[in-house]
C-alpha cells in the first residue's frame, strides 16, 4: 500500500524526519504517536505532498507507484486523503459545494447530497450546518466531523487523521471514533496521528509507532500505546 523508504525531510530548511523507512499495508489501522515535535505531522504532511515540506532524501511508494515528486492534488486523485489537524474555514462554500467540486465527474450530485445528509446524520451533525459556510463559526468538534464526512464522500483507500482528537469533547470523540471504525474495510489503510491513546481505546490500533526526534524509536500495538500513557515517552 505505502512504502517509505529512508525518508528524510525538512521545512525551512530543518531537518525534521531522518531516514524513516516502514510499510503501511493494506486494511490495518496504524497509530503514530510521540512527544511534541517528534515529526508525526511532518510525516503526515510529506505522505499528503504539502509543499512546505521538502523531501531531501528517500522515495515514497504508494501502490508500488513512486509518487515522491507528486502534486498534493494528484496524490489526492490516486486515493490519498489528509485531515486538517486545523481545518479552515471556507466563506461562502458549503459542505454540499465543496463535495460536489471534489467529486465532479465521478459522482451525481443529487447522489453527493443524498450521502452528505446520511453520514451528517450519523456523525450527529446539525442538517443546519451542511448549508452554511464550512467551519464558519463550528465548534472544534464540528470541525473534526466535517473532515471525517469529507473522507468518507471522497471514499480514498488511504486516510491520515492528524490528531482528529484534539480540540473535541468525549461525546464528539466516541461519535467520530465510532464513524471511523464504521468506515474501515480491508481495502482501507488508516494512519491516526495522536498525542494519546483515548481514540485508540476505540479504535485499536493495528500498529502503533513511536516517533521521536524525527525517526522511528519503537513499534508494538495496543500494549505499547497503553505504556506510554502510563510512563511516558521517556520510559
Amino acid at each position: 500500500m505505502l512504502r517509505l523508504n529512508n525518508l528524510t525531510a525538512s521545512v525551512a530548511d530543518k531537518t525534521i524526519l531522518k531516514k524513516i523507512s516502514f510499510n503501511f499495508e493494506k486494511g490495518k489501522i496504524y497509530a503514530v504517536m510521540g512527544p511534541n515535535g517528534s515529526g508525526k505531522s511532518t510525516l503526515a504532511s510529506v505522505i499528503a505532498g504539502h509543499p512546505a515540506y521538502a523531501i531531501r532524501h528517500g522515495t515514497i511508494y504508494f501502490n508500488k507507484e513512486n509518487i515522491t515528486d507528486l502534486e498534493p492534488e494528484k496524490r489526492v486523485q490516486k486515493g490519498i486523503f489528509m485531515t486538517f489537524q486545523s481545518p479552515p474555514s471556507l466563506s461562502g462554500v458549503t459542505i454540499y459545494q465543496l463535495m460536489r467540486y471534489s467529486m465532479q465527474g465521478k459522482k451525481d450530485p443529487v447522489v453527493i447530497r443524498s450521502e452528505v445528509k446520511k453520514y451528517a446524520e450519523k456523525l450527529k451533525v446539525p442538517e443546519i450546518l451542511l448549508n452554511r459556510s464550512l467551519n464558519e463559526g463550528f465548534s472544534g468538534g464540528e470541525r473534526k466531523k466535517m473532515e471525517v464526512l469529507q473522507a468518507v464522500i471522497l471514499d480514498p483507500t488511504l486516510i491520515i487523521f492528524d490528531e482528529i482528537d484534539t480540540g473535541v469533547d468525549i461525546d464528539a470523540l466516541k461519535t467520530i471514533a465510532k464513524f471511523i471504525k464504521l468506515m474501515h474495510n480491508k481495502n482501507k489503510t488508516f494512519i491516526l496521528i495522536t498525542h494519546y491513546n483515548r481514540l485508540l481505546k476505540y479504535l485499536r490500533p493495528d500498529v502503533v509507532l513511536i516517533l521521536r526526534n524525527g525517526t522511528i524509536e519503537k513499534t508494538g500495538n495496543m500494549t505499547l500505546a497503553n505504556h506510554i500513557e502510563k510512563h511516558g515517552y521517556g520510559s
